[in-house]
């Protein structure tokens, strides 16, 4: 660039250059800043990712800023590739200027995965020498340049030949029988009924969408036939779902949550709900792989935890739900539950009125202060527990007492004074008696070290359903919530066992008809290895 007390030149060519010269200047410097928002976006967050992986969540808010963070990147990304291709651009059209394009400097990227697929489209190399134009080249060597691409699905039919063969001498006529059907004279392979289910169930897409999007695909299944299939698939996979809650009330604790569930009726739709209880030992250092199992019910009647639970006789880790009272009571068959409550639950009683009174824009409420102090004194003790997840339950055990009791009894001491000072139609008053009156069953984690502080391994079980009900609006019937708690179980126990659901899904129902019934624990998520042939390929 020309400094700035130069004269101006009067050939309009060269006016022309400097112009440009100034465009592709400031192109560049745009094209910098946007790159430096970008990477000081991205820093910004790893660094709280690595805090939340080191010390773990700390409060629904650091969640919520989480993803307005990622969702900031993306942008920031965005407009400073915007900006690198303008700067391009521009220094391009500027000609011989020699102010040079700014390239973005972007995080180098892992390999693409070894097991995908390679197409080579080779470029024809020259045929004579580019400097002295001889024919005589030998090759050196290549360059190659890998582009991650996706191919549209594609469909196909399998067609399985049975060649008849006629005997010579007796003239009978013999034949390899005929191999079972994934479902009775079905037409669907182990494969797609595998897409079918967890596309309903896991990524909450409805029948009558993915029979639009097929038939989009050109292969036209209706929604009926999509109904029949996945009729016929929970009927063929219940004895897992059988087995799998079995697994879970065979744990010492459990931990048990609901959430309301629309169900069409007549003219409009009531609210059922889905049950969970899951069995997570992992926390403690238990061995023994994780499982959740669902139910359904048409309403929310303490009835239904008492039959789910008939003959379990652990820890119940759960909320303050009136239902489960009487699982507790001394006189219940064959034992009394134990009761664990959910300090999540209790805190966040707290929370939201310290985060709705801190960011009021009129002057605060006196109460403020209280609810941000019970948050503060409650996250101290989330920072111990943060610490000893995974370890043996002795341990943990020895360590809460020693670190974490003090501050639960500061607790219950600095609760109980400011208790009696508030009004009983305070919100933190409420949120105070909440835990006050049953600070026996929050304090039981002080005496047996298999007992989680909250009972968030339930919560996050039910938020594929809370998520799916925006899609799904409603189940159909009441048997349609309990095929759904069924495939439900099945999914979630594979996620919580690092497996992919559909792909398991898919073997296992190539492989459950000729599969022996005593062996049926062999296709649990936890057992499963994947069949090395099979007609899920």
């Amino acid at each position: 660039m020309r400094p700035a007390d130069s004269p101006l030149p009067d050939d309009v060519e060269t006016l022309k250059r400097l112009v440009l010269a100034r465009d592709a200047e400031l192109a560049r410097a745009r094209a910098e800043v946007s790159s430096a928002e970008a990477l000081i976006a991205h820093l910004r967050l790893a660094i709280e990712k690595m805090r939340r992986e080191l010390y773990g969540q700390r409060s629904e808010r650091k969640a919520r800023l989480l993803d307005q963070m990622e969702l900031q990147l993306e942008e920031l990304e965005a407009a400073a590739a915007e900006d690198e291709l303008a700067a391009a651009t521009v220094s391009a059209a500027a000609g011989e200027t020699p102010v040079r394009p700014h390239t973005r400097k972007t995080p180098s990227r892992n390999p693409f995965p070894a097991h995908l697929p390679r197409e080579r489209i080779v470029v024809p190399g020259p045929t004579t020498c580019t400097c002295c134009g001889s024919g005589r080249l030998a090759k050196l060597g290549e360059d190659v340049i890998e582009t991650l691409e996706s191919v549209p699905r594609r469909w196909k039919v399998v067609q399985i030949v049975r060649e008849k063969f006629t005997c010579r001498d007796c003239e009978k006529i013999s034949q390899a029988p005929a191999p079972f059907h994934v479902l009775p004279r079905g037409f669907a392979g182990p494969s797609l009924l595998a897409m079918i289910v967890f596309e309903k169930y896991g990524q909450h897409q409805p029948l009558n969408r993915q029979a639009e999007r097929y038939a989009r695909e050109g292969v036209d299944l209706s929604l009926s036939t999509l109904a029949d299939l996945v009729g016929g698939c929970a009927t063929l996979l219940r004895p897992l779902y059988d087995l799998i809650r079995t697994h879970v009330f065979a744990g010492d604790r459990v931990h048990g949550d609901d959430t309301p569930v629309p169900v069409l009726a007549k003219g409009k739709t009531d609210t059922g709900r889905a049950w969970v209880y899951v069995r997570d030992d992992r926390p403690f250092g238990g061995h023994d792989p994780p499982a959740a199992v669902f139910f359904y019910s048409r309403d929310r009647t303490g009835d239904h935890p008492e039959r789910h639970l008939h003959g379990y006789g652990g820890i119940l880790q759960a909320d303050a739900y009136a239902g489960f009272n009487r699982l507790y009571e001394a006189g219940r068959k064959p034992t009394p539950l134990v009761e664990a409550a959910c300090w999540s639950h209790a805190r966040r009683k707290f929370f939201v009125l310290a985060d709705v009174t801190t960011k009021a824009r009129a002057k605060p409420s006196a109460v403020a202060p209280l609810a941000l102090e019970a948050v503060t004194r409650i996250d101290a003790i989330f920072d111990v527990e943060r610490e000893i997840n995974g370890s043996p339950a002795a341990e943990r055990l020895a360590l809460r007492r020693e670190r974490a009791a003090p501050l639960v009894a500061d607790l219950e001491i600095w609760m109980r004074a400011e208790r009696v000072r508030l009004s009983r139609h305070s919100d933190v008053a409420k949120a105070m008696d909440y835990m006050l009156k049953r600070w026996a069953a929050f304090t039981r984690f002080l005496d047996d070290g298999r007992i989680c502080l909250t009972n968030n391994a339930a919560e996050r079980a039910l938020r594929g359903i809370a998520l799916g009900r925006k899609s799904w609006l409603f189940a159909g019937s009441d048997r349609g919530g309990e095929r759904a708690a069924l495939m439900y179980t099945l999914i979630q126990t594979a996620r919580l066992n690092d497996v992919d659901p559909q792909a398991w899904l898919a073997d296992v129902l190539a492989r459950i008809n000729d599969h022996a019934i005593r062996d049926l624990a062999a296709l649990l998520p936890w057992n499963w290895t994947p069949a090395p042939k099979s007609l899920a390929a």
